[in-house]
């Protein structure tokens, strides 16, 4: 099997299982333990923040382990494991253990995949595989989203420990069964690969984070995030409050935002190298603003499908942007995983302050103007993205005129690892 179809299979089964159960926390809690909505917002919020913290720390553990098949493989057995201790448990301190060690996997699954990827694909081919990566991840959560949906009526909510459970244990087979020799120990943490040295120093963590275009792509993503973080749930709410079936058209919202998202990242991967990575990062950034504006001003729920789908391409773009991009700005410091995990984890803190700050718009003004106020944020990370300089032209050249990109690619690759390179792939592996 080609080193790139275990690629494939390992995105398509870790898609849905990133945030454990989810989207369905909330209705195992309620039907089988009784909670409350307050419960389960505390235990989602406490979850949501000790993950954050853990994302810089555990893309740094990438890094500095180097072996992101065994990280992978680890990864989704916290998943797998936090997630079946869901199910016996009923009191707030064990539901708040299982559902973090789940979230932990979570938060380690992404660093460990991007350098896998890198491993294996370099730094010129790295965009296009990235689109290739997030297309194949939303066919997981789309085909994931279809079995609960369709097994929900026969099983009951148990349906999704089934489906997370048997995605978990596939991942890990993909994980384990990569070729060991299919990927480079050098290229997965960022260094160059035609670096003379044979064991090249990392470059300070603080100096690779303080860089100035890392901050502001950090910025624009948390605002991006903040915007965009709880426009779905609040319509699913407005549609609520009018008389419509808000639960049946949010779960068909998702899966068209999800179809969209999965061309989008194939074009996104493809357009990183002729178009240059900026002009992805403004398309996502303008797309938001206009999403709010039809979900302000729209009532009807099949003409808010239209709303979706600027989701699925804002989303889609992000998806492939950000990794890229952070690559570019982090090439050659043995950080590229640390400052994944850290830019992450910002855009993380807009995403979990999205849904506080969209219930109280939504209390005190009202459905048209809490969606009009989202936009704000949009267009700020909009005005961000404009700010930050191209990371790679699309001639395929960064701003020192390296070759970043295959539009561009050096002149002399060699086929096979050096001594030095194969000395880092073998202490990296398995």
């Amino acid at each position: 099997m080609n080193p790139t179809t275990h690629l494939a299979l390992i995105n398509v089964f870790v898609g849905d299982i990133q945030g454990g159960l989810g989207p369905f926390l909330g209705t195992w809690l309620a039907q089988a333990a009784h909670w409350g909505p307050g419960e389960v917002g505390l235990v989602t919020t406490i979850v949501g923040f000790a993950t954050l913290g853990l994302s810089g720390p555990l893309g740094a553990l990438v890094d500095r382990l180097g072996r992101p098949r065994l990280l992978i493989a680890a990864a989704c057995a916290a998943i797998l494991v936090g997630t079946l201790l869901l199910l016996p448990a009923r009191a707030f301190l064990t539901v708040l253990a299982a559902q973090f060690i789940a979230a932990a996997g979570g938060t380690l699954v992404v660093p460990a995949v991007t350098a896998l990827t890198l491993g294996m694909v370099g730094k010129q081919a790295f965009p296009k595989q990235q689109g290739r990566n997030q297309a194949w991840n939303h066919v997981g959560i789309l085909g994931a989203a279809l079995a609960i949906s369709f097994g929900t009526p026969y099983t009951g909510p148990s349906i999704a420990f089934w489906v997370l459970g048997g995605l978990s244990a596939c991942a890990i087979v993909a994980a384990v069964t990569t070729p060991k020799k299919s990927w480079n120990g050098r290229r997965a943490v960022g260094w160059k690969e035609d670096d003379p040295d044979d064991n090249p120093e990392r470059s300070a963590i603080l100096k690779v984070l303080a860089d100035r275009r890392l901050l502001i792509l950090s910025a624009a993503l948390a605002l991006f995030n903040l915007a965009n973080g709880s426009m779905l749930s609040l319509l699913g709410q407005k549609l609520v409050a009018a008389g419509q079936d808000g639960t049946g058209w949010t779960a068909r919202y998702v899966i068209v935002a999800q179809a969209v998202m999965i061309p989008v990242a194939l074009f996104a991967g493809s357009l990183a190298d002729r178009r240059g990575r900026r002009q992805l990062l403004l398309v996502a950034c303008a797309v938001l603003p206009a999403r709010a504006l039809l979900s302000a001003f729209l009532t009807d729920p099949y003409w808010l499908v239209l709303a979706e789908v600027l989701d699925g391409v804002a989303s889609g773009v992000i998806g492939v942007a950000v990794p890229v991009v952070v690559a570019d700005l982090t090439w050659g410091s043995g950080r590229t995983q640390t400052a994944l995990g850290t830019v992450a984890a910002v855009q993380g803190v807009g995403g979990a302050l999205s849904g506080w700050v969209g219930g109280l718009l939504a209390l005190h003004l009202g459905w048209t103007w809490a969606f009009l106020a989202l936009a704000l944020p949009a267009g700020l990370a909009l005005m961000m993205a404009l700010w930050l300089e191209e990371t790679c032209a699309p001639g395929g050249q960064d701003g020192a005129g390296a070759a970043c990109s295959e539009a561009n690619p050096p002149e002399a690759k060699p086929a096979e690892d050096t001594p030095a390179e194969a000395a880092v792939g073998a202490q990296a592996g398995p």
